[in-house]
Formats: structure tokens, sequence, C-alpha cells
């Protein structure tokens, strides 16, 4: 279900009176704690591609906004107005909008999943084969090969809907139907190339479904004794006068032509039921003389085996032709762009549409065949009497001779001879009739529904010349008139050829490839590991979809071979087009997923790789110094992104050029380190006059291609307000340069401390010791120089163990999601309990918001990161974060700024501010009440975190953002230090490039 946007959108912040506030108003808010940043909560319309009618678009305040400083100008300009704009209830009411509609425009029918998926897949199913073709398959094949015909079939197919339904839920589904769900999720080249097949393969169902509805038709007529011209005439005319009418309710639009589906639904049920019926009631001897003798067990055990004749008596051959009937399981993802839910319809409607199918096929097969002989003569004088000895065939033990029909096989009547037996068998054979007009006619309007849309789709992508004329849309549902108009003109060619079993096959193979490619789309998008690969439907698996990839490749071979290979050279001309022209288009496939996995060893192969949402991942530059240094920074940016993307351990030695310095910069014991430790990482090490320069090298220079980092992590400076003021500034520009450079930041900050040089600190967290083994499990060391200042001892055998490389059970990870960043705060989280360390935590969601709203508040969230897929259920709204700290705490956090604080006063403006420079670290009156929202802020979320966040096992924050030019350096190490001091947990302060890294939609 489409999330709604909602009235009143998630605000930790009071309501904001201005459209577009000013920085000097944002950052002079007093006590207004949520007021006084462009720092947005979490919302819908970040990640959404269009918003509800009537309603200004929010947008998400850019990295730049956020921390550059505003008095430069051009700061707060942004192709993204205000991210500040207040909701309005209509249209825009200023001068240039006055000419706009103040009335939402109507919206086009949308159906749901029983209407939309399930009755027309059932209806697409129970089509001409189930009337006329399957009383005579299981004469040829036998009850008991028919079934294994039946089953195979509901086996491909039932892979493919398990297949379909999780590509369908892996993000919202527009209209296009199977041409949509594979190229979106293998790309435009396989993509483009099965959408021509496809809607070519629907637009010949439609002329064999009406080819079925006229060969009725015909038989009704000649049992009459009316005759147009001659049968084979007959069937053209009839057939072509169909299908014009069926154009004709297709064009009136999509209301028109569910009612006319529903009609077709219940004439078929009661059909079935009279049917049914007709199986129980005594035969009349004019039934039996055509072959029907109510249940028997001798009937039975003559049909179980089979029966072949003709150039089409076999397995494939009979396979051939029942297949195409259950190719209508795709009749609903066909119009996923008229479908309420799509990603919930189709899956539902696709597999329940499959078992009630399959099971009414297995039925009728079973009960006709236990009901009517192979072969009669429909005379009634061909009676005789039980005991007569002169009387030879199966059909005597009944008081019938059908001998002499069948030695020079004139028989009209029976399974093998009469496509109408259902009609025999029936209570009342009109309504059969009716039956096989229903399930023919809405079989046909609804592949004359769907190949249109399928083409439109294709045509609209602009992936192969001379077909955009076809991709206009009319009306308000943009119906396909001018693709109606072409699938009628191939349907009228193909009827022209009459016969329906000549028909059939043709279309088996296309179906079967479209088929293929889908189970091929779903394991190769599970293959790949995406993170953008998050179907909400479970039940199924890429071997098993594989499987089915395969075993349509195979049928498609066993059942005509050279038709196989027509279809598959049809396919690799247009995909090798495709690769020739290289279309313009990004859609996030399982195509660049698998290529970005390929790139870890070829990655001369990404250069022409797009980047996409969709397969975004954590490519994770890690500032470790050397390795061994922090093993666990290392063992959590490992968790992230093992099998997954790129980790890079950085090293900055500080140093003059020198070989010596590149020497230790760069020598391989720290790979040797990483690989004993299985971590899968790269290594790179620089030389730098200082850390900030050295760091801004690997930010830029760091990654080749694609495989680029693309998120800093590092250590948190604990020792700020020790160490000398210079190197907090340096290590605050740090930060700075990567937002500069759109990467995202993560701060890692431990209890024990990360640095595993010092013994002191050397030891395990309490909350997390579950041995007594100390962290420094160093013996007989060997010193490897990794500065020009000190050396560090290590064994290369010897590993130290962390808290990040055990199992932390059932404890939480707990996650507070303050301000949006583009998701980069949850999906790491995501990431980490995909792993097996990680797999039972539980994970639990914290927004601020205020107490009167905090139950709509908490449906809306909830509503927002279950449409990104990713399992979390648990969401708390927690107002308390916006109250105001405790006075001791607020005092204790004055005290650490003692040492920068530069007292000012009016006679002594320019020297303070030839100091300011100087010493930009240093703190003003004016820098503490411009920035007091924020300070108060992270001392509040401080004790909410320890008061909800104690036995956590990991604790993951939004990091708050400084602005350039504003906050100084040592205020905003203040903030983080504060922020996460006495936790118990890993605190982990992430802080996205203010991009999306999650989405919700299909493309």
């Amino acid at each position: 279900m489409e999330l709604p946007v909602p009235a009143n959108s998630v605000q930790p912040q009071r309501p904001v009176s201005v459209v577009m506030a000013t920085p000097e108003e944002l950052s002079g808010s007093g006590l207004c704690l949520g007021c006084g940043t462009l720092d947005s909560p979490p919302h819908y319309d970040f990640y959404a591609d269009s918003v509800a009618w009537g309603r200004r678009r929010r947008c998400r305040a850019s990295l730049h906004q956020l921390y550059a400083d505003p008095l430069i100008p051009g700061v707060t300009e942004d192709k993204c107005s205000a991210p500040v704009y207040k909701w309005t209830a209509g249209g825009d009411s200023s001068d240039e909008d006055e000419g706009e509609q103040t009335e939402p425009p109507p919206d086009p029918p949308r159906f749901g999943w029983i209407q939309g998926v399930m009755i027309r897949c059932m209806l697409n199913i129970w089509g001409v084969i189930l009337y006329l073709r399957l009383p005579w398959i299981t004469a040829q094949a036998g009850v008991g090969l028919t079934w294994v015909i039946i089953l195979l079939s509901s086996f491909i197919t039932g892979i493919t809907g398990l297949s379909t339904s999780a590509i369908a839920t892996n993000g919202k589904v527009k209209g296009g139907g199977t041409y949509f769900l594979i190229s979106r999720s293998l790309g435009p080249e396989l993509g483009g190339s099965i959408g021509l097949i496809f809607a070519f393969a629907n637009a010949v169902a439609v002329s064999m479904h009406t080819v079925g509805f006229a060969e009725t038709v015909t038989d009704l007529m000649h049992e009459n004794g009316v005759v147009i011209v001659d049968r084979v005439n007959d069937i053209r005319i009839i057939g072509v006068v169909t299908v014009t009418c069926l154009l004709g309710v297709s064009l009136a639009g999509m209301a028109w032509e569910s009612k006319a589906q529903i009609l077709f639904f219940l004439v078929i049920m009661v059909s079935f039921v009279n049917y049914i019926v007709g199986t129980i009631v005594p035969a009349s001897p004019q039934r039996q003389a055509r072959g029907f003798f109510s249940y028997k067990v001798d009937i039975f055990a003559a049909n179980f085996v089979p029966g072949w004749r003709g150039a089409e008596g076999s397995f494939f051959g009979m396979f051939s032709i029942f297949f195409p009937s259950a190719t209508g399981i795709l009749a609903g993802a066909n119009i996923s762009g008229d479908l309420k839910n799509p990603t919930v319809a189709i899956p539902r409607g696709t597999l329940m549409a499959i078992l009630w199918t399959t099971m009414s096929y297995l039925i009728i097969s079973a009960t006709i065949g236990a009901c009517v002989v192979r072969d009669a003569s429909g005379l009634i004088n061909d009676s005789v009497s039980v005991s007569s000895e002169d009387c030879d065939g199966f059909s005597c033990l009944y008081g019938w001779d059908f001998s002499e029909c069948v030695s020079n096989k004139s028989c009209s009547y029976g399974l093998i001879n009469y496509y109408q037996s259902m009609s025999l068998v029936s209570a009342f054979s009109p309504l059969i009739s009716a039956g096989i007009f229903a399930a023919t006619l809405s079989s046909a309007l609804a592949c004359l529904v769907s190949a249109p849309k399928v083409f439109q789709c294709l045509c609209q992508d602009k992936l192969y010349p001379l077909i955009g004329f076809f991709g206009k849309g009319y009306g308000r549902n943009a119906e396909p008139l001018r693709g109606y108009m072409l699938t009628y003109c191939i349907a009228v060619c193909f009827i022209l050829i009459a016969e329906l079993n000549s028909i059939a096959p043709i279309i088996s193979n296309f179906f079967l490839c479209s088929y293929s490619l889908i189970n091929f789309s779903c394991f190769y998008a599970s293959l790949t590991n995406s993170p953008g690969w998050r179907p909400s439907f479970r039940f199924y698996n890429k071997w098993l979809s594989l499987l089915g990839s395969v075993c349509c490749v195979v049928i498609m071979f066993l059942l005509t071979w050279w038709s196989a290979l027509i279809a598959f050279g049809v396919v690799f001309f247009l995909m090798g087009y495709t690769l020739y022209k290289k279309p313009e288009v990004n859609w996030g496939s399982s195509v660049q997923a698998g290529s970005y996995n390929l790139a870890l060893t070829h990655c001369v192969g990404l250069n022409q790789v797009q980047d996409h949402v969709k397969n975004f991942r954590p490519q994770c530059l890690v500032l470790t110094g050397p390795p061994t240094r922090r093993p666990a920074l290392v063992d959590l940016v490992h968790a992230l992104t093992k099998g997954l993307s790129l980790m890079m351990c950085g090293n900055v030695v500080t140093a003059t050029s020198s070989p010596a310095a590149l020497h230790k910069a760069h020598t391989d014991s720290h790979v040797t380190w990483l690989n004993q430790r299985k971590v899968k990482s790269f290594y790179r090490g620089v030389v730098a006059p200082e850390l900030r320069s050295g760091v801004n090298m690997l930010l830029q220079g760091a990654g080749l291609g694609r495989i680029r980092p693309n998120v800093l992590v590092m250590g948190l400076k604990t020792d700020w307000s020790s160490d000398e003021p210079h190197a907090a500034h340096e290590y605050v520009s740090v930060l700075h340069d990567a937002f500069d450079l759109q990467y995202g930041v993560c701060v890692l900050r431990m209890t024990e401390g990360l640095d595993s040089s010092h013994p002191s600190q050397s030891y395990m967290n309490p909350s997390f010791r579950g041995q007594t083994e100390n962290m420094n499990t160093i013996s007989s060391p060997s010193c490897i120089q990794t500065n020009t200042t000190y050396s560090v001892c290590v064994d290369p055998e010897v590993q130290p163990k962390t808290v990040f490389q055990k199992k932390h059970g059932k404890k939480t990870i707990d996650i507070y999601w303050l301000s949006d960043d583009g998701g980069l705060t949850l999906l790491l989280p995501y990431l980490l309990t995909r792993r097996k360390r990680w797999l039972k935590c539980k994970v639990r969601v914290f927004v601020g918001g205020d107490t009167e709203k905090r139950e709509e508040q908490r449906a809306e969230v909830l509503a927002l990161i279950k449409k990104f897929r990713l399992g979390f259920h648990d969401v708390e709204v927690l107002p308390d974060v916006y109250q105001h700290p405790q006075p001791e705490n607020v005092r204790q956090f004055e005290n650490t700024l003692r040492r920068f604080r530069l007292e000012t006063n009016i006679k002594q403006d320019c020297d303070t501010e030839a100091q300011r420079q100087q010493e930009p670290w240093m703190i003003t009156d004016q820098d503490l009440e411009r920035n007091k929202a924020k300070s108060l802020r992270q001392i509040r979320l401080n004790e909410v975190l320890q008061d909800i966040s104690r036995d956590a096992a990991l604790i993951i924050i939004t990091m708050p953002v400084s602005r350039r030019g504003v906050c100084p350096s040592s205020l905003f190490l203040a903030w983080l230090d504060f922020l996460s001091r006495d936790l118990q947990p890993p605190v982990l302060l992430v802080r996205g490039n203010q991009e999306n890294v999650l989405t919700f939609y299909c493309q």
C-alpha cells in the first residue's frame, strides 16, 4: 500500500512559521531545542519521487546548507528550496499559480489483488485449452501423464510466480508488467528483448483464444446445420468479428474491461458446477452412445494409461499444446500500473490463482477420464446385450459395441475424437458452451490488454528505434490506444491460420523464454547480494529460481528445438543491438550489482556503470593508522562490508617525504595482518606533513573507478580537551573535508578506547564480557614501526580479540534516528543484522517527537521504515530528547569548555576578532549563545542514552553537524564527547552526505 503523505509530518522541532528561515534566525533561536537548525527529522518526502496533490514538496537540506559558513554568499542557495516549508492544504496561492486547478485530478481506476490479479490470472489460465483440449489431452496421454503435464506446468509457473513475487516486492512497481520487472532487474539489454517477445506472445495468445471461441461457435452451428462458407473460413470470419468486438471493450477503458472479466468469472463458475453435477447424473442412452457412462473404475483404469494417436501423439507434443493454458499467471502483473498496491496484489493474487487453477485442471482431467471412453460412434443402434459374445471392445462391458468405428477410425465421439466432451458430460450443455465463451473471451481480452501495456512501457523507454510512436498514452490512465491497434492487427493475422493446435505451440517457446528470464532475474539479483535487493516477499529461493530457469530452457528445446533456437536468436539479436547502442537508462539493475562484485577483481569493467541508489554500498575508508592499532575499528567495518563492498584501511605517516617514510607507510606487514585476521580489506598508506593533508589525499585519491570510498570511518578524539588545541581543530577540519567531498562520516567511540597499543586500555567492555581473556593477547611480540615517533609491537600470528568478534545474542542495537541523513543511519545496522554475530539482536529505532502526537508520529515513521523493507518493527518516539537537561550536567559541559573560552568585551572587539582568526578553536560568548540550543540537546541526549540504552550491544546515533564559521571546532568536539560519554556499549555516530542511500522504488 502506498504510504499516504501525512498532514502533519513527524517533526521533533516546533512548527516553523516562515517559509524559509534565514541563517541568522536559525542560529539565534535561544532555548528552543528543536529550532535553529536545518537538520530535518526523517520524512517520507525525502525518499519519494512525488508528493500528494496540493501539498508542497519537503526537501532535505543539503550537506552544504548544514555545515557551511552562512556568512559566505550563496551558502543558502540550493537546488532544493527550503526544507522547512509548512504544509499547505491545497495548491499554492501565489499569483503565478492562480490559473491552476483547485480540485485534485480524478484518480484512474485501481484494482485490488482479487479483482485485479487473482480473478484475472484464473480467467487467463482457464482458457480455451481447459474446455476444448484438456479432455483430448487426457485421452492421448492418459490421466496419469496428464497429471504429470499439469503438475510440470504448475511447477514451472509456480516457481515463476515465486520469482515474480520477489521481484515485484523489491520496490514500488509501475506500469509495464513483466517487461518492467525483468528490465529493472536484469537491465535494458535482456529486458528490452524479452519485452518485445512477451508482448508479441500475448498478441498471438489473443488469436489462440479467439480461434478457440470461433471453433466452438462453428461446431454449434454445424450441429444445427448452419454454415457460412466452410468450417475453416467460418472460424476465420467469426474470429475476426470477435476480436474486433473485444477491441471495442478494451478501448472503452480498464473499468469496463474489469467488469466484463467479473461477468466471465461468474459464468465459468456456473459452468464448473454444471459439469460436476453432470458427472453424477446417470447417463442416458443418447449420452452412452457418445461414450459417457458416469463414474466407472474400469473406464478410469483404461484411461489412466496413454493412448497416443496421430503425429502429435507424444508427451512433449501434448505438453506444448497444454502449456499455453498455464501462461496466464502474469496477467495480473502485466497491469501493474492499474493495481492499488502491486507489491501485495501480485504475490497474493498470482500464487492463489496458480493453486486454484491447478486443482481445477487435476479434478477435471480425473473426472472426465473416469466417465468417458476414448472412442464412441454416437449411434443408438450400436447398443448390444451385455452378454453378447460377438461384441469386441472395452465398451461391450456396458452394452455398447463401437468396434466397427474403432477399426475403420470413423468414430465421431469419445474423448479422443470429440473436442466438446465436457458439454457431453455436463448436466446442461449450453452452460458449458457459455463457459467456453467466457473462458476464451476473458483470456483473449486479458491478453489484448496485457500486450499493449507491456509494449507501451517498452516504447516509452526508447530502447529501440521506430517504435516510440506506440508509446503515447491517452486519457487519465494513459491507455495505449496505438498499441491496441497494433495488437489487433497481429491477432487478426494469426486468426487466419484458423487451427488451434498450430497456434498454441508457436507461443509456448516465447512464454517459456520469458519465464526463464524472470527466474534468472530473481536468481541473479539474489546472487549479487546487493543491499538494494530487499524483497518483502520471503518465500522464494535463488536456487529454486535457477532450477526453474534451467527447466524452461530445457523444455523449450525438447518441445521444438528449431523454435527454441529462433526465440534465443531473437533475444540475442535484440540484446546485441542494445549493447551496441548503450541507451542512457539507469534502473539500478542486478547486472550493475553483479558488475560490482566482479569489479573487486576486474575493476576496469565498472568504468561505464552509473551509480544508483538501489546499488548503494557503504564503501568505507577507515582511518585506522596501522590496522593493528585499532582492531575494534577494523572488525566493526569488516562486519559492515564483508563480502559486500569496499573496505580500505588508511594510514597517514606524518613526516617529510623520503624513502624511509614511504616504506613505513607502504609496508606489507599491515596487509599480512589483515589477511591473517581474515579481513577483506585494502590498505593504503600516505606520507604527509600533517594529518589533515594526508587524510585529504586519501579522501580524493583512494579507490579505483567505481570502487572508491564514500564513507569515512574514524575513532572519536576523546583527548581533545587535554591535547593541543590545534590537534582538535585539525580533527574537525578532517570531518569538514569529508563533507566537502560528499562523504558520509562514521565516528566510533568505545569505553576502553580504540588504541590497542596502550596496555592500560586493553580490556574487554564489561557489558560484553563473555570471557576473561584480555583484549591484548600478544605474546613474543615483534616490532613493526608505523610512525616516525613510535613503533607498535605486534605478533602477526596472535590476533587481539574485540567485542565485535563475538556473538551478541538477543541484545539490542539501538538506533537514534534523530535527523534524516539519507538513510545511512538505518542502512548500517541493517547490514550488521545480516551477520551471524548480530543476527539475533533486536533493532530498536528511536526518533524525536511531540508528546501529544506520539502515536501518530510513531505510525508515520514505522510506515516509512516498513517501505524500506529493513525488517525493523520496533519504533519509539522520544519527546524527552527535547526537554532541558539536568543543571549539573550543563555545568559539567561548561567546565569542559573553560580552557577554550575567549573573554570578550566591547572595547576589545577588534583584538578578539584577530585572536579568533589566529585561534579558530576558541569559543566566544556569542558562539555559546548562538549554539546554545544544540549544546543543550546533546547534553539531554546523553541523559536519554544512559537511561534507555545502557545494556545495548551497539548504539547508533545520527551525528550532529557543526556549521563552519558558526561553531568552533572545540565546541563541536565537546558535543560529540558529551553525547557519547559514560556509555558502556560502543557508540557509532553516523552522518550520511544527505543523499538517499535507501529507496522503496523499483526504478
